[in-house]
């Protein structure tokens, strides 16, 4: 029996004797249920998304089960969940108002929305918004607003005036609703909620010179954004771009093409120079605050303190080895130096885990929590509202993650960590004592657990998983005791695929020392007498974590579980360079960018052949995205013998080509080390291109611009040596909804076209 379609190999599971994994099966259907969102997709529950209410414990969440939906309460206080709504009478209530059936079960409709204030519940039914009063459950529509209404009560999606990094940027509405602030030609507006009417805040910014709501990068750890307290006071950004580079967005598919211009530093290049200030928005007075002398460095706003005394903002030099958390008095500017952190390398990347949360303010005992990599692990320390260092919370050889939530009537400072040394990358929630003492893990279990807590601080949701153990979200005390699970995500669907969960894996580094950890993903129905192609999904980058250690199911994961099923052997393996592991581990990078992660993923390769026989070391492929891809292509180029295919997607060719803030904090200016730059190029080394390399990238890419494949491709016609191209029109630094079936299709095309995984169904 071969079976055609995933379709029928679901609903044909519930009733074979046989499991349908086990029979001939249909490979590349198999591969377009999972790839994508396809993993996510066959998994119903095991997550709750909290919407918590006005005592600071109790909330409620909609559950969806198939067609059936739900709404609970829940009061942890008393451990009880209540259906929020009686379902049958909410849909006789529905079909009274609309006429007509209702389609599923349950709670009917999408994006309920309840009032505790008085007791409604805003949902869409079928394209109908309506209103149902809880108490007696009657329903009504809900009064439709003219686009006018609308338009003032929304905040509007506007163009930045700084569009490096994110051009597009939501107004910011004021803390007593009056007002929305924003941007229009360079200048900063303020639009009155009440009539929609506009005011300009500022009317001397230029297209060179401008004001604006938003910075280039975010820096920020308080997040309380522009508007004081009372409403009256805004802080905004006077950047001076003058000389500053740009990069070319040409847009093909318009009538006449168009080219838009965006500002970009390049490593080594002029850096926008921004300044802060403070505007009154009653009579348009203005403070500059004094952010020091050194203007090449990366500004960010964290916010006011509550009472409006002061207004904070981070300050970090040009190559990330300061920085400074500077408070500032609103009327007169001046600054003083709240916290401090240096480094002989580099404070972190941007976007590592724990950035965000480097100083979290405690206003009701005006101290502050700083996370510090000090001794080479971030740990948690405490300091008064002058700077002083009050007293170290947490120690050890293994590195905080991040720093959760703050109750300080309580005095617990509750965060993540990975304290397992067996499994170092293991997420736990912790919390210590503002007095040092009481230091404890939460949480049980392998793999990864997120925590979000109330309010109140009294409550939180632990959501966990492990590769082997699907998620489940579960309602605990603060002090850790577990009161209910909420929710157990039920995998029959994938199980009905014959689901088999990836293989974790512990290798040394190139250095014969450094132990690494990884995954191998199989197919279904795999046999270990068969040989199989071998594929490495990689990253590489110092920002994030590839290798998984919950639960696969997120668009990286669901690539390698689909590919797996066409005949691959996918693995995947964290190398040295990159975060969580501590300082040490994250410093191989510095100054050594294209130095060790190929090493480090071609020792991974021989270590597991040499006891995997069904991994076919002749056929190994290589593929990722963004550093991905640069390490891709480095692969194809640095170990030619080990890597015949490679598919680099939004790649990075040459470090002098990228955005500044990614690279220099790793390696430094240019101009200083030039060796190491020159190094790292892919273009230089295009000549000892031995295998087959498919290119990929959008022609609207602002992370890692076109420009950095068409390098590599004059680099390779320059060597004599061939290649293939995917252009995708208007994609920026991965693929849209819309482009993302064709985007997976090629990567899947040319895997299977090169290294001919040996199955009985291929197209």
């Amino acid at each position: 029996m071969r079976l055609t379609s995933i379709a029928a190999a679901i609903g044909a599971a519930a009733s074979l004797a046989t499991p349908v994994w086990a029979q001939q099966v249909d490979h590349d259907a198999r591969y377009r249920a999972l790839v994508g969102r396809g993993v996510a997709s066959l998994i119903r529950g095991g997550t709750v998304a909290p919407r918590w209410l006005r005592d600071g414990n109790a909330f409620w969440y909609p559950e969806s089960a198939g067609d059936s939906v739900a709404a609970w309460r829940v009061d942890p206080v008393t451990n009880a969940r209540t259906a929020l709504v009686d379902a049958g009478r909410l849909r006789r209530a529905l079909t009274q108002l609309l006429g007509r059936d209702l389609s599923g079960r349950g709670l009917p409709g999408i994006n309920p929305r309840f009032s505790e204030a008085d007791r409604t519940l805003q949902l869409q039914v079928d394209g109908d918004d309506v209103v149902v009063d809880l108490a007696t459950y009657q329903a009504r529509r809900a009064p439709v607003l003219s686009p006018a209404e609308r338009d003032r009560s929304t905040p509007r999606l506007v163009r930045t005036g700084f569009p490096q990094t994110a051009p597009d940027a939501y107004e910011v509405p004021s803390p007593d609703g009056r007002w929305f602030l924003g941007e229009r030609d360079h200048n900063v507006w303020l639009r009155a909620t009440a009539d929609g009417r506009d005011q300009a805040l500022t009317n001397d910014g230029t297209a060179e010179q401008l004001w604006s709501v938003h910075s280039d990068i975010s820096l920020g750890t308080f997040g309380d954004g522009n508007w004081s307290p009372d409403g009256n006071r805004v802080v905004l950004y006077r950047t001076d771009v003058r000389g500053v580079g740009t990069v070319p967005l040409l847009h093909w598919l318009k009538p006449t093409e168009e080219v838009e211009y965006r500002t970009a530093t390049k490593a080594g290049g002029l850096k926008p120079q921004a300044d802060l200030w403070v505007v009154d928005i009653r009579n348009g007075q203005r403070t500059r605050l004094d952010t020091g002398p050194d203007r090449d460095v990366y500004l960010s706003l964290n916010g006011w303190l509550p009472d409006g005394s002061e207004v904070l903002a981070t300050r970090v030099n040009r190559i990330f080895q300061r920085l400074d958390v500077l408070a500032f008095d609103p009327a007169t500017g001046k600054a003083r130096t709240l916290f401090q952190e240096t480094q002989r390398t580099f404070i972190k990347g941007i976007g590592a885990p724990g950035w965000g949360d480097l100083v979290t303010l405690l206003p009701k005992s005006r101290r502050f929590v700083a996370i510090s990599e000090r001794d080479g692990w971030d740990h948690l320390y405490l300091y008064d509202w002058q700077g002083r260092l009050i007293r170290r919370l947490t120690t050890g050889r293994w590195p905080v993650t991040g720093l959760l939530a703050v109750d300080e009537d309580g005095g617990w400072v509750y965060f993540t960590g990975h304290d397992d040394p067996v499994h170092p990358y293991d997420t736990h929630l912790y919390r210590v004592g503002l007095d040092g003492l009481g230091f404890k893990r939460l949480t049980d279990g392998p793999g990864r657990h997120a925590a979000e807590f109330s309010p109140s601080r009294k409550f939180y949701l632990d959501t966990h998983s492990s590769l082997t153990e699907p998620p489940v979200a579960e309602l605990h005390a603060a002090d850790g005791r577990l009161l209910q699970a909420l929710s157990r995500a039920d995998v029959s669907r994938l199980d009905a695929l014959g689901w088999k969960p990836p293989e974790p894996f512990r290798v040394k580094a190139a250095d014969d020392t450094t132990d690494l950890e990884g995954v191998i993903y199989k197919p279904f129905d795999f046999s270990p007498a068969r040989k199989y192609p071998v594929v490495v999904y990689l990253y590489g980058g110092p920002q994030l974590v590839l290798t998984p250690h919950g639960f696969p199911s997120g668009y990286d994961d669901a690539r390698s579980i689909a590919l797996a099923q066409l005949g691959f052997i996918v693995v995947t393996v964290d190398p040295r360079g990159t975060p969580e592991r501590g300082k040490a581990f994250q410093d191989w990078v510095y100054g050594n960018w294209g130095r060790y992660v190929i090493p480090d993923q071609v020792a991974t390769l021989r270590q597991l052949a040499a006891t995997r026989p069904f991994m076919d070391m002749t056929r190994v492929g290589v593929f990722g995205l963004s550093w991905g891809g640069y390490h891709t292509i480095r692969a194809m180029v640095q170990a030619p013998e080990t890597f015949q295919v490679g598919v680099a997607i939004a790649p990075v060719a040459d470090l002098d080509d990228h955005m500044a803030v990614a690279i220099e904090p790793y390696m430094g200016l240019p101009a200083q080390n030039r060796p190491a730059y020159d190094y790292a190029s892919n273009l230089r080394m295009a000549g000892k291109m031995q295998g087959r390399l498919m290119l990929m990238h959008g022609t609207s890419d602002v992370n890692a611009t076109f420009s950095a494949t068409m390098k590599m491709v004059n680099a390779l016609i320059e060597a004599g040596k061939p290649y293939d191209l995917v252009v995708v029109p208007e994609m920026n630094h991965g693929p849209g909804p819309t482009r993302i079936r064709y985007f997976e299709d090629a990567i899947r095309r040319y895997l299977v076209e090169h290294l001919r995984p040996d199955l009985d169904k291929l197209p």
